[in-house]
């Protein structure tokens, strides 16, 4: 079984079947020994557990229970059946979803997965996790930004040609990103429509009017939720980000007092994609401290 210290190269993800709100089937994948202390990985709207493959096989090495979960209508989890895509139906998953592991989880959420973090946690009575990592989320963001992260997810509706046309795009839209010459994970992204063309692995609803969640929606409601965090938090944020400026992190870390921070450089929106080995870093130096601490 793997212990801290084991090497996360050697770690393969397990399969893992989860139930949201009203019995939504949700794909995950768990690394690590089941008995260990478990952490929830939540990607951002329009991505795909793969988000965090890299981050979850270390956090296993580190003796953690890492699961890297699809959001409803997200890669491999089911698509709801009346297009909820909205924040509360991303709550309810989560309070669905905390019930099915061993122990109260170090909830990891970054941009959509983050608020549902947040609002689960800061709006519950009783406490649902043990630790929580808001991943560049916090309530005051950029509208620029989230207008750019809009922008590009309806900038491809239609789909793609081919592999190297989505990487196109990513490459457009990420331009402080080295494209990669192996496009096998970018693949895991996407599914290959009937058409013979690719389009990204998640339920087109979700940016419909009235289904999806708002960038920038109900700040007042997640502000109030900050201020009632009481578990060890930590706000990451990339140094490039166009969606959390550093205004917008000191407003959270003065909403949470307690909360540490780590502001990580040559990265932006998509931190763990960006600089994955310094995004780990900081997750796991904090999920060290938790435990010495618990």
């Amino acid at each position: 079984m793997p212990s801290p210290g084991t090497d996360p190269l050697v770690l393969q993800a397990t399969p893992l079947g989860l139930i949201g709100r009203d019995g939504i089937a949700l794909a995950a994948d768990a690394y690590g020994d089941p008995s260990h202390p478990p952490v929830l990985l939540l990607h951002g709207g329009g991505q795909t557990r793969f988000a965090w493959g890299a981050t979850a096989a270390q956090l296993a090495g580190e003796g953690w229970y890492a699961v890297s979960m699809d959001l409803r209508g997200h890669g491999e989890s089911a698509w709801d059946d009346a297009g909820d895509y909205s924040v509360n139906a991303y709550v309810a998953d989560l309070h669905a979803v905390v019930p099915q592991l061993s122990a109260k989880p170090v909830l990891v959420g970054a941009s959509l997965g983050g608020i549902a973090s947040l609002l689960a946690e800061g709006e519950d009575e009783a406490s649902v996790c043990a630790a929580i990592v808001l991943v560049d989320i916090a309530p005051k963001i950029e509208g620029s930004g989230a207008l750019r992260i809009i922008e590009f997810m309806q900038g491809s509706t239609d789909g793609f040609a081919s592999l190297e046309e989505a990487a196109d795009a990513v490459a457009a839209y990420l331009p402080h990103r080295e494209r990669p010459s192996d496009l096998s994970g970018l693949a895991k992204n996407l599914r290959l429509l009937p058409s013979g063309r690719l389009r990204w692995h998640w339920d087109p609803r979700f940016l419909l009017a009235g289904h999806g969640p708002k960038p920038g929606q109900e700040p007042d409601r997640l502000r109030r939720a900050a201020s009632k965090l009481r578990v060890p938090t930590l706000l990451v944020r990339g140094k490039l980000s166009d969606l959390l400026s550093e205004e917008g992190a000191r407003d959270f870390l003065d909403l949470v007092p307690h909360a540490r921070f780590a502001d990580v450089s040559d990265a932006g929106h998509m931190v763990a994609g960006d600089r994955n080995d310094r995004f780990s870093a900081a997750v796991i130096e904090f999920l060290r401290e938790v435990r010495a601490n618990a």
